[in-house]
């Protein structure tokens, strides 16, 4: 059975309909084979971004409970010598860590 258009044979085709649309199609094939790649390549980066970013949070996290565990500590000394008689020279005390503290600010802000 001949199909008006598709040539003297089986399998032989006018070249100027089907070739034109198998052409397109394999150029649309090769744009998207390298999209979907690109996509690949970006997916697998952000992949290892996210896994860095949380190793490092896990590390400000475990950072961040020692320094509050080491901060509790320091404040429970400081209450326990609040508690005792020795007041007067404790508030001494923190007024001058406080100047110090704030004459290193000072000091960095400038530089």
């Amino acid at each position: 059975m001949r199909r008006a258009g598709l040539g003297e044979g089986p399998g032989n085709y006018v070249a100027s309909g089907y070739s034109a649309y198998e052409e397109e199609n394999e150029h649309l094939r090769g744009g998207l084979r390298a999209k979907v790649s690109a996509l690949k390549h970006l997916s697998i980066d952000i992949g290892t971004e996210v896994k860095y970013q949380n190793k490092v949070l896990e590390e400000m996290d475990s950072d961040f409970d020692s320094t509050g565990g080491l901060l509790g500590a320091t404040i429970g000394r400081v209450k326990q010598l609040s508690r005792g008689s020795q007041t007067k020279l404790l508030c001494y005390m923190l007024l001058f860590c406080l100047f110090v503290f704030i004459v290193l600010y000072w000091f960095i802000r400038l530089r």
